[in-house]
């Protein structure tokens, strides 16, 4: 089996690290891995840009801060600052096709964009 992408692995640590409870209820750790331009269109609908999402998550209820479940987490070198991830959630019954953008800074790899698309059934 080949070696893994650094690069891809750090975009898979940090997609880890936004779906752990502890950190999502952290404006400051939430923010240390979110790119000053990053938007989301939600599994809602709705857009969200860097500082509304910050938001939502400090303020989530107990049963919305709730364990993630991710699977099939893939990643893929766009470029050599650019990661895209795959993966499929599941979260209080409700379950996502999610897509993700990390793009490499002088700070480290953040959360450019991310997609989440629920699953049709």
């Amino acid at each position: 089996m080949p070696d893994r992408d650094p690069a891809v692995e750090a975009a898979v640590q940090g997609e880890l690290r936004l779906l752990d409870p502890e950190v999502r209820a952290s404006p400051e750790l939430v923010g240390a891995l979110l790119h000053p331009e990053f938007h989301e269109f939600g599994a809602s609908g709705r857009h969200w840009d860097r500082a509304s999402i910050i938001a939502a998550l400090a303020g989530a209820t107990d049963e919305e801060a709730g364990a993630i479940a991710a699977s099939g987490m893939k990643g893929v070198r766009l470029a050599p600052d650019a990661v895209h991830l795959t993966f499929d959630t599941e979260h209080n019954g409700r379950r996502a096709h999610r897509s993700s953008l990390w793009r490499r800074t002088p700070s480290g790899w953040l959360l450019y964009f991310h997609q989440a698309t629920p699953f049709a059934g």
